[in-house]
């Protein structure tokens, strides 16, 4: 199969419970994330990097943003053949939505049917990386196997938070088990302190996928689940091979940078993903031309820095700063700032992520937080500076001590 013909299918439903309040508006792939980007457009970037620029993006919990981001960012010549599309669940099967990541594929099988690919790669829609699909690809077809999961060397310790995968010890690259947060995980033969745990990324034959979801369709004890259901399938079929991600070389890569791999579930997660973005040397290198970023870039200003005396000096430190945002007379330090931001005279922003359109009243301080859209702070107005208070007016407080204040939230001195 020297030139196979790949769809692709971006999972992007997710209700994303663990993010609120960032969810309570919008699908976990449109939060936004590093400035300009939303976290689709990471799995959507990698993808057409990788040469395939044929995707369908299933859509379903509270998707208009993440719809409207995608036509406006996404757009593909059609004189080839190429798309990116938003396709909401359609209830095809049934008066129902989908019951989980294998029944949205089930559902949308119309789509596999029209393009009658030969491969098809099947990511989620709310991780921060990069890979290059192609070579999972290639060595999938080369594997002779139905299915390929994307595996990333994980320590030990964490692997109950993970789909573990067990490979045999005379070939490492077929799975001989999956595991579902297993409790007492045996490590790697070349790296007894790490585990195999799944990406969440999957590489599969056209016709094998298509028999896995319609006879997972079937089973009522079935939880309709990619990670435990079908590739369990694949698996007792002796069908199931692993790729690992270490072995995979994006352009414009670092050694600092090659092996990066975040799941940002979690608002604790998140917040550290995007504090990952910041450092002089970044764990994740967002500069890499070679592999670029694609994001829709509105009609902004360049970011502007006002005042320089008396002590009313605009300035920021280690931080992203993005079009549109005026830092005015103000400290901003180890921050992530979105479009539109004001932050105004004698306030400080610290270790925090404000998004578009957020506004920071004179002498306020913002520590550790992340605003969502078009929060106003008021002028004295005190945040993350002490969480019992926090919780008080009605803001989320993780228990690392991040205080989240979401869309529409008032906030009072």
């Amino acid at each position: 199969m020297a030139n196979p013909k790949v769809l692709a299918i971006v999972l992007a439903g997710g209700e994303g419970k663990r993010l609120m309040p960032l969810t309570v508006d919008r699908a976990k792939p449109a939060v936004p994330f590093g400035g300009v980007y939303r976290l689709v457009d990471f799995a959507l970037s990698n993808l057409v990097n990788s040469g395939y620029l044929r995707i369908v993006v299933l859509t379903q919990y509270k998707s208009h943003s993440l719809d409207r981001h995608i036509a406006q960012a996404w757009r593909m010549s059609t004189q080839l053949g190429n798309y990116i599309a938003p396709v909401p669940a359609q209830q095809r099967v049934g008066k129902r939505w989908y019951l989980g990541s294998a029944d949205a594929i089930y559902q949308s099988l119309n789509l596999v049917n029209d393009e009658k690919p030969d491969i098809v790669v099947v990511v989620g829609a709310d991780h921060v990386y990069r890979m290059d699909f192609s070579a999972m690809v290639q060595q999938h077809i080369e594997s002779g196997a139905g299915c390929t999961v994307a595996g990333i060397r994980t320590p030990i310790a964490e692997a109950n938070q993970f789909g573990v995968i067990k490979t045999y010890d005379e070939d490492p690259r077929r799975i001989e088990a999956f595991l579902e947060k297993p409790s007492n995980p045996v490590g790697l033969p070349d790296s007894p302190n790490e585990v195999l745990a799944s990406m969440g990324n999957y590489v599969f034959d056209a016709k094998a996928l298509i028999e896995a979801v319609t006879s997972d369709s079937d089973d009522p004890g079935s939880r309709h689940d990619m990670g435990g259901d079908i590739v369990p399938y694949f698996v007792g079929r002796g069908e199931a091979a692993v790729y690992d991600y270490k072995d995979n070389d994006v352009r414009g890569s670092t050694d600092r940078d090659r092996s990066y791999w975040r799941d940002v579930g979690t608002i604790d997660a998140y917040f550290e993903a995007q504090m990952d973005l910041i450092s002089v040397h970044p764990v994740f290198n967002l500069y890499n031309y070679e592999w670029p970023l694609y994001t829709h870039q509105g009609p902004w200003p360049p970011a502007k820095f006002v005042h320089g005396w008396q002590g009313r000096i605009g300035h920021a430190v280690n931080s992203i700063v993005s079009p549109g945002t005026v830092v005015s007379g103000a400290f901003v330090e180890s921050s992530v700032l979105s479009p539109n931001v004001n932050v105004r005279s004698w306030s400080t922003v610290s270790e925090s992520v404000l998004m578009d359109g957020v506004d920071i009243g004179r002498h306020a301080v913002v520590r550790r937080a992340i605003l969502d859209k078009n929060v106003v702070v008021p002028e004295g107005a005190r945040i993350g500076m002490d969480p019992e208070a926090d919780r008080a007016r009605g803001f989320v407080v993780t228990e690392s001590g991040i205080t989240v204040i979401g869309k529409g939230q008032r906030v009072t001195v």
